[in-house]
C-alpha cells in the first residue's frame, strides 16, 4: 500500500465514537492523509406507514441529529490536526449507496466498524461487510477494536500454492499493504501461512503404493519451499515467518489470538457462483479473528 492520501470512513449512526473512527483518526494523522465521514442514516421499520407529511419531517429530524453530531466530533478532531469533513446520507439501499460513495471519492483506503451478523440472517441477506469484501473497489479496513489505535502488530496471511493468488498475483498485493500499514504505523510485519493437507489426504486416500505421511512430507516440503520463496522476496525476517499446518481459518484465528495482533491482512479473490452462498475465507474468517482485517482485492 502506497503513502495514503485520502481516507473514507463509513460511519455507523448508532456506533459514534466506534473503533474504525479511532483507526481511521489516527492512520489519518499518522499518513497527514484527509479524512472522509459518511453516516448512512435508513428508513426505520415502521418508516413506510407514517404520513407522508410526517415521514419527511423525520426524515429531516434524523438527519439534522447526525450532521449536528458529526460536525461537533469533526470540530473536536480538527483541533487535534485532522483534516476532517462529514456528510450524512440518507437511504433505502445502503449496499449500493456505499458502493457509490465509495466510487465517487476514490480513497485510497475504506474504514468501517466489523458488523457481525448471525447465520440465520447471513443465509437470507448479504452483510454489508461480506458485500464489501466482494465489491469495494479499493484496499477496506473492517475493524474490530481499536485497543491500540496505530496498530502494533501486523500479520500479512498468504497463500503461495493457491492458483487463483498465483495468477491474480494477491500475496503480492497483500504483503505489499501489509508492509505499507506497518511503515505508517511503526508496527511489526508478520509474514503467515496455514497449509492444509487434508485435499491432498482425500485425494490420495483410494490410491495404494504411497503412504499418506510420504505424501504429507512431500506436500510439506513443496509448500515450505514456495513459503520461503515469497519470504525471501519480500525480505521477511526469520523469525517473522510462521509457517502452520492446519485449517486455514481456524489457523488464522488461533495465531492472531496467539499473537495478539492488531490487524490480519488477507486477499479477496472469490468466484461469484458458491462464495455468494457460503462465503470465501476472508468472510468467514472476519467472524473468527479476534482482530481487525484489512483485505485487498486482486480481480483477474
Amino acid at each position: 500500500m502506497s503513502p495514503m492520501q485520502r481516507l473514507l470512513l463509513i460511519a455507523h449512526p448508532d456506533q459514534r465514537h466506534s473503533p474504525a473512527l479511532q483507526r481511521a483518526v489516527a492512520l489519518a494523522l499518522a499518513s497527514d492523509a484527509p479524512l472522509h465521514v459518511v453516516a448512512f442514516v435508513e428508513p426505520f421499520a415502521t418508516f413506510g406507514l407514517l404520513d407522508r407529511k410526517v415521514q419527511e419531517q423525520t426524515r429531516e429530524s434524523l438527519l439534522l441529529e447526525q450532521r449536528q453530531w458529526w460536525e461537533e466530533e469533526a470540530k473536536t478532531l480538527r483541533g487535534r490536526g485532522v483534516k476532517i469533513t462529514t456528510s450524512v446520507v440518507w437511504t433505502t439501499d445502503r449496499h449500493r449507496e456505499t458502493i457509490r460513495q465509495i466510487l465517487e471519492m476514490q480513497p485510497d483506503l475504506v474504514v468501517k466498524d466489523i458488523q457481525r451478523e448471525p447465520a440465520l440472517k447471513r443465509a437470507f441477506v448479504t452483510p454489508l461487510d461480506w458485500y464489501l469484501l466482494r465489491e469495494c473497489p479499493v484496499p477496506i479496513h473492517l475493524v474490530a477494536d481499536a485497543r491500540h489505535p496505530l496498530p502494533h502488530k501486523i500479520v500479512a496471511a498468504v497463500d503461495p500454492m493457491d492458483p487463483d493468488t498465483q495468477i491474480s498475483g494477491v500475496n503480492e498485493k497483500i504483503i505489499s499493504a501489509a508492509t505499507g500499514l506497518a511503515l505508517q504505523s511503526n508496527a511489526e510485519l508478520h509474514l503467515l501461512y496455514i497449509y492444509d493437507c487434508l485435499p491432498a489426504y482425500m485425494a490420495n486416500s483410494g490410491e495404494g503404493g504411497v503412504s499418506w505421511s510420504d505424501l504429507a512430507e512431500e506436500l510439506r516440503i513443496a509448500l515450505h519451499q514456495s513459503f520461503v520463496s515469497l519470504a525471501d522476496r519480500f525480505g521477511v525476517p526469520q523469525e517473522r515467518r510462521h509457517f502452520l499446518m492446519g485449517s486455514p481459518i481456524r489457523g488464522i484465528a488461533d495465531f492472531v489470538t496467539e499473537q495478539a495482533a492488531d490487524v490480519v491482512v488477507m486477499g479477496r479473490v472469490h468466484h461469484k457462483t458458491i462464495d455468494k452462498l457460503i462465503g470465501s475465507t476472508t468472510e468467514h474468517t472476519l467472524y473468527q479473528v479476534p482482530s481487525s482485517i484489512l483485505a485487498v482485492r486482486a480481480d483477474k
